[in-house]
């Protein structure tokens, strides 16, 4: 099967949150707070595409010329990010997604370059290789690549220490580890429990149903989700909100909740238009809770009918 022929991949999911452990046929590394991209590698053509199989080389022409860095047609699996002293910064990055024009990408792509990290191969030649298992993916990533650069660049991995490796992480204020089960097949869109993340903070996406004025140019963000085809009510955040996440919302005159939710200012909220997607960080293992909630920014490569309560 040639995936090239569709190009509509959609990634492999992390099932679920754990408990750094230790494990002889699990591998460890890094996770990197960055966006989900599959990259379909020709000797004479890059294309990026995100999970919702959107293009993405228009945000990011720093990246068109990554396939010269590997050997023969292929599809990764990876992470775009964009370093600042050497960490991922998730705002920077959605920043760059929101911008439309040209002018000012090339600016920001000068300025702050984005990054492809592989660190998986679903394809190789016209060869698929979802099949194969983890170890043989990895080894094909490695034959695959002529050298890395500070475009592009292949995830690191050890064996068994992935407690030692979230120490690390911890350590560096880094997002956390993902563990992946040595033999794992690939499943695309699928969750699988052969994957599983520690994270230092948990994060969470939630449909912006509205947002409250406070005093002194501090706001909240009203949250929500989908449940059977209608908008509940999730809470607010408002630690890390800006003026200027609040002036790319849409006003609308009436609330997208069916039962306005009393209380917690919500009152005064200024209802907007569904169509935002924003990442909450908190502290996690609070059942139904947000623990001090921060504001990360949004996100474009999900649809909002796809955020649903549990």
């Amino acid at each position: 099967m040639d995936l090239f022929e569709k190009k509509n991949i959609e990634p492999m999911l992390i099932s679920k949150m754990m408990q750094p452990f230790n494990d002889h046929e699990w591998i460890y590394e890094l996770k990197l707070d960055g966006c989900r991209c599959i990259a379909y590698l020709e000797s004479d053509k890059t294309e990026l595409r995100n999970k919702r199989n959107i293009q993405l080389l228009n945000k990011f022409p720093e990246l068109n010329s990554i396939n010269t860095k590997i050997k023969k047609r292929c599809i990764l699996d990876g992470e775009l990010v964009i370093l600042r002293h050497g960490i991922p910064d998730f705002y920077e990055l959605q920043r760059r997604t929101l911008l439309t024009d040209p002018f000012k990408i090339e600016i920001a792509a000068g300025q702050l370059p984005a990054t492809f990290v592989a660190y998986d191969c679903l394809q190789v030649g016209v060869d698929s290789i979802l099949e194969k298992p983890l170890s043989y993916r990895k080894e094909q990533l490695q034959l695959l690549v002529k050298e890395e650069s500070s475009r592009f660049a292949v995830s690191r991995y050890i064996h068994e220490k992935g407690v030692e490796l979230y120490q690390v992480a911890d350590k560096k204020e880094l997002e956390g580890v993902v563990a992946k089960r040595w033999d794992s097949l690939y499943f695309p869109g699928k969750r699988s429990k052969d994957w599983i993340k520690f994270k230092r903070m948990e994060d969470e996406d939630f449909v912006v149903a509205g947002y409250i004025n406070k005093a002194g140019n501090t706001y909240s963000i009203v949250l929500s989700k989908y449940q059977n085809g209608s908008l509940i009510y999730k809470g607010h955040v408002t630690s890390g909100v800006t003026k200027q996440a609040i002036q790319q919302l849409t006003q609308t005159g009436s609330s997208p909740f069916n039962i306005v939710p009393i209380g917690s200012g919500n009152d005064n909220a200024v209802w907007v238009v569904p169509d935002h997607i924003c990442v909450v960080e908190y502290m996690p293992n609070i059942k139904n809770s947000l623990r001090q909630p921060v504001f990360k920014g949004y996100k474009t490569d999900v649809a909002p009918e796809s955020i649903i309560t549990q």
